[in-house]
């Protein structure tokens, strides 16, 4: 590591004795930066990072780390704070990886990201939210998914809410539902096509993913719901499979994907590591769904598993977010 850093914190969220799975990931995420700090021989600390800025500011006074680990998911439970640890670390003064304080946030709320695409020409699904419903012109074809504003990890998205809505009145009454539960949710417009998952570290595009929805039922949606991703005994897990091998006949795609990637990471300033993730139309339109800043970074990621299949070891993965985030 060129930098000359010797004492490191890794900051991770909070962990209720209840944790679901999507929640417990983090704890491999700490796993994979803290082996490869004991390797290195770096004094490490790790801690959570409680809903109490004294107490996290004291821990960062007492240990002085010339770098913090930014592993912080959610705090309190909530990913609509996310913001706030690298708020804090600024006010210290304390280099931290991954993206920054106002990269996370506006990447964060997806509203927010959806309205900086579109001031940015950056191609996006159409989206409807409770204040702009009236102002959007339905299309016969439009059928939109109901995702959570702030929500992590597809949370919200599983076989009991995966129902597309074609119409204002039906879109009207889950909102007012969703807001009597002190829930902000907004509806994107489902693509019938393929997805994407593109990783990027250090500005550099990595080898890329495509999501294959393998044996779906014609009329079963095809997202990368929460099932997906956390529960291993059920049919969407275990046919929802990431696949980096592509033919010639998709290059022309593929060099779009990477130009759309560079721009979300320089219009958004990104630093430190991102993905990029994209639905395709049949047409090979590609949409811009989310970028999602500090993924998730465990040995058995499919960010790891992109850098690696372009040839990086993982200490070179932790130096090279390392170096760029600072």
């Amino acid at each position: 590591m060129s930098i000359n850093i010797n004492k490191i914190l890794i900051f991770h969220s909070f962990l209720p004795p209840n944790a679901p799975k999507d929640e417990l990931d983090v704890l491999d995420e700490v796993d994979f930066f803290y082996s490869i700090f004991e390797k290195q021989g770096k004094e490490t600390l790790v801690s959570p990072f409680y809903n109490d800025l004294d107490k996290n500011s004291e821990l960062i006074n007492s240990f002085k780390p010339d770098l913090i680990v930014n592993l912080v998911e959610t705090i309190n439970g909530d990913g609509r704070l996310i913001h706030i640890a690298p708020s804090l670390f600024d006010y210290h003064g304390i280099p931290y990886t991954g993206g920054t304080s106002e990269s996370i946030y506006v990447t964060s709320n997806k509203i927010l990201a959806k309205e900086l695409f579109k001031a940015n020409n950056i191609n996006s699904a159409k989206f409807v939210t409770a204040e702009n419903i009236d102002k959007i012109d339905f299309e016969s074809s439009d059928k939109f998914l109901v995702k959570s504003v702030w929500e992590h990890a597809s949370v919200g998205i599983d076989e009991h809410s995966l129902k597309l809505f074609s119409n204002k009145s039906e879109l009207k009454s889950i909102f007012a539902e969703h807001k009597k539960n002190g829930k902000l949710f907004f509806a994107e417009n489902y693509i019938d096509g393929r997805e994407f998952n593109i990783s990027m570290i250090a500005g550099k595009v990595m080898p890329f993913a495509e999501i294959k929805f393998i044996d779906f039922p014609v009329d079963k949606i095809k997202v990368v719901g929460y099932r997906s991703k956390w529960d291993e005994d059920s049919f969407e897990y275990k046919n929802t499979v990431r696949s980096f091998d592509f033919d010639n006949a998709d290059n022309k795609l593929l060099a779009k994907l990477e130009d759309l990637c560079i721009e979300c990471w320089e219009k958004f300033k990104l630093k430190g590591y991102a993905r990029v993730d994209f639905r395709v139309d049949k047409n090979d339109n590609p949409f811009v769904l989310e970028i999602n800043v500090n993924p998730c970074i465990s040995a058995d990621s499919g960010f790891v598993a992109a850098c690696k299949r372009y040839g990086y070891t993982e200490e070179q993965i932790v130096n090279l977010i390392i170096e760029d985030s600072i």
